[in-house]
């Protein structure tokens, strides 16, 4: 069996993200003495949003990236999942950077909200597609 290099290299990065966000907010939990929930915090609840959002699709997705590149193999269609899904979580991560594209705050710039739109856009396209695609290998 050939080792999947592209599920390693996409879990490798998504764990790189998720640690970041999880020192984010522990350390904003910190430092404005919040143990449990988010109190009135909405700095807070975006933290936890981001890094939450990330660990309920990145995992799921991994695996069954790594499945499909094992039973399939590598090549341009893992690939571009692997990437476009990388991409997308980005976008989503930088969405929730700001208010603006969390909470959407008043008068806020659109663009974070846009990027928020195409990181969930892209993730679930990227969760649809890769899924078909095993499917379709497998049993058509």
């Amino acid at each position: 069996m050939d080792i999947p290099y592209t599920a390693a290299t996409v879990g490798a990065v998504l764990l790189i993200m998720q640690l970041v966000f999880m020192m984010s907010t522990g350390t904003h939990r910190g430092k404005k003495m919040i143990g449990v929930g988010v109190g009135e915090d909405k700095d807070l609840e975006r933290k936890m949003r981001r890094h939450g959002n990330l660990i309920e699709n990145a995992a799921i997705f991994i695996v069954v990236l790594a499945l499909t590149e094992g039973i399939l193999g590598g090549g341009v269609v893992v690939n571009a999942f692997g990437a476009l899904f990388v991409l997308a979580r980005f976008s989503h991560a930088a969405a929730f950077s700001l208010l603006e594209g969390s909470h959407g705050v008043e008068g806020g710039s659109k663009l974070y909200l846009r990027l928020r739109m195409a990181g969930a856009l892209g993730t679930s396209l990227c969760g649809i597609g890769l899924s078909l695609y095993l499917l379709f290998s497998l049993y058509v």
